[in-house]
């Protein structure tokens, strides 16, 4: 059973990672809303519309978790299970921004789709599978701790380090494959686009590969009770930099046309030129 300086400091981390998500929306919000507002309707303002507001369906949900009156065992297991939901959506839509870079990167080649989007399923079928079966199998309780509300979940399994080694392999290999055509085009491609894409994706893929890397070891190493703050963590900041990179990268097409053609809207393509 969870001791009251563990819970606190759970309940004090959804709350700081709120204020810190609400904080960066207000920072950013006329870029937000230029960006809605002005750029055409495609599959990758979908994209980015869900990437952006999936995690306030999340942060809703853990807080209503943290603070709700204390509930029945079921209940617990009921909206853990709709957290997780939104936690792998978001994910989800956070890395197929940069799968679709990395298509763009290597001028739309099949190959490259193809390989990223099987690794990208693997990563999802997988997280689901161990996710929800040991859910299944571990206790929640509500806390018994005078003055803190809300329902935990009293222990996990040492096999959900598993879905963020996948997710750490996943970008490994596509910071690999930036990588490669940055070497390949460093000397030929002149575009300041083309420059802003490397480094995002190079930036994003740092970042992912640090906290996935942290969540295995937290995972393997820490009691529960510490552990799971920091998965959450790890969803709201790719999050983060997925739709400001995006949002950059539209500014930047709208002011300077570049000899290479990548129009962010859709990502058609990331061709070189000389």
């Amino acid at each position: 059973m969870r001791d009251k300086k563990s819970l606190q400091a759970y309940t004090y981390l959804y709350t700081s990672i709120a204020t810190f998500w609400t904080y960066d929306y207000a920072c950013s919000l006329h870029q937000e809303w230029t960006f809605l507002l002005r750029s055409r309707w495609s599959k990758v303002k979908c994209l980015y519309i869900a990437t952006r507001y999936v995690p306030f369906l999340l942060l809703a949900g853990n807080l209503y978790l943290n603070f709700m009156p204390n509930k029945n065992s079921d209940t617990c297991k009921m909206l853990n299970n709709i957290c997780s939901c939104f936690s792998l959506i978001s994910v989800t839509c956070s890395e197929f921004f940069f799968v679709l870079r990395t298509y763009a990167l290597w001028n739309n080649h099949r190959f490259v789709l193809a390989t990223t989007l099987t690794a990208i399923v693997a990563v999802i079928v997988a997280s689901v599978s161990v996710s929800f079966a040991t859910t299944a199998t571990e206790s929640f309780a509500t806390s018994v701790v005078p003055g803190i509300t809300g329902c935990y979940q009293s222990s996990a399994s040492v096999h959900l380090f598993i879905p963020f080694l996948l997710l750490l392999l996943l970008e490994l290999v596509l910071m690999t494959l930036t990588l490669v055509r940055a070497i390949q085009n460093w000397r030929t491609t002149k575009s300041h686009m083309y420059a802003v894409l490397v480094k995002h994706n190079i930036f994003y893929y740092a970042c992912g590969l640090f906290f996935s890397t942290v969540n295995v070891l937290a995972t393997l190493l820490l009691h529960y009770d510490y552990h799971v703050m920091f998965q959450d963590l790890q969803f709201f900041v790719l999050a983060i930099l997925a739709t400001r990179m995006h949002r950059h990268l539209w500014h930047i097409d709208r002011r300077v046309h570049a000899f290479v053609l990548i129009p962010m809207s859709d990502m058609y393509s990331a061709a070189g030129t000389t």
